[in-house]
């Protein structure tokens, strides 16, 4: 019945929401022990198995053409590489529930960024809510940052972040074109092959930075290559196609409100003004994208 179809759907994404929000906690838990590069390697090594099954299930005769490798890859090198070397040298120097909403801002800066590319073109111009919705945002953000940095967190921590986020932005159009050709198991399959090679020389320079990681740090990274990585993709596209992208891309927005909700249980403190902060950014974001959903939603997929 399409009422119970719902339902499930809605489970699948709410799912989705806390495996993606947990993921910043078990990022910054798993760094202890072991270096940001060689977490993102063990992370994507663990994915790319896990796909294959998910791969074999929902698209098993869809392949790559030849036309589409450079690009192909060249978004998996930006989306995965690229981004994950930010976001984990990010969370390391910041905490999970500061790293979450700055990175919460990727659909805010992408609808932007394809306002400025296409600027003259009617659909992609901003509505004054949208406008709004990205101030509010913004100063939300400068908050968080500006009072972080008053309590003496490094600043490196927040310019990684934010090239975490721009990188986001760019994978955004690099994989537009690609989602229109193929299945979004099919591209978050093949770019998550080429994004662990790229991993490989990174991680190399992580020799001798090794701590001991103990099971707890061993639990954390088949948490993020499992459940975030491999399972949040199968739920998510589930709901997708119970809920529409219009509505996951309003419910994909908690993902925040998770992490800082569980970094407060784990001991992490946001100051009173980076509450404030967090709280202007989730409400710019529903304010830019309860209306028109984020450009990066279908995308986002690999990411979490």
């Amino acid at each position: 019945m399409p009422s119970e179809r719902k339902t499930v759907a809605l489970i699948f994404l709410w799912v989705t929401v806390l495996f993606w929000g947990l993921s910043f906690i078990s990022t910054k838990s798993a760094l202890r022990t072991i270096p940001p590069m060689t977490l993102a390697l063990l992370r994507f090594a663990i994915a790319a198995i896990a796909l294959i099954p998910v791969k074999q299930r929902l698209a098993p005769r869809e392949g790559l053409a030849l036309r589409d490798i450079p690009i192909m890859s060249g978004a998996g090198l930006v989306g995965v590489t690229l981004y994950f070397l930010f976001e984990n040298y990010g969370v390391k120097l910041t905490t999970a529930s500061e790293s979450s909403l700055i990175i919460a801002t990727i659909p805010i800066l992408t609808l932007l960024a394809e306002a400025f590319v296409s600027r003259g073109g009617s659909h992609s111009r901003l509505t004054r809510l949208q406008w709004i919705g990205a101030f509010l945002s913004f100063g939300g953000v400068t908050m968080i940052v500006g009072k972080g940095l008053r309590l003496s967190r490094s600043a490196g921590g927040y310019l990684f972040m934010f090239g975490a986020v721009l990188s986001w932005v760019v994978y955004t159009f690099l994989t537009r074109e690609l989602f229109g050709r193929y299945s979004r198991i099919t591209v978050v399959f093949w770019q998550t092959l080429f994004g662990l090679v790229g991993l490989i020389p990174l991680a190399a320079l992580d020799v001798g930075a090794f701590g001991i990681p103990n099971l707890g740090a061993w639990l954390n990274v088949a948490y993020l290559g499992i459940a975030c990585s491999a399972l949040g993709y199968w739920f998510f596209a589930c709901a997708l196609d119970g809920l529409g992208v219009v509505t996951c891309s309003v419910y994909i927005n908690f993902i925040p409100v998770v992490t800082v909700t569980t970094g407060a249980l784990m001991g992490e403190r946001l100051t009173l003004l980076q509450l404030l902060g967090g709280g202007l950014v989730i409400w710019g974001i529903f304010l830019a994208t309860i209306g028109r959903p984020a450009p990066s939603t279908g995308s986002r997929l690999a990411r979490g």
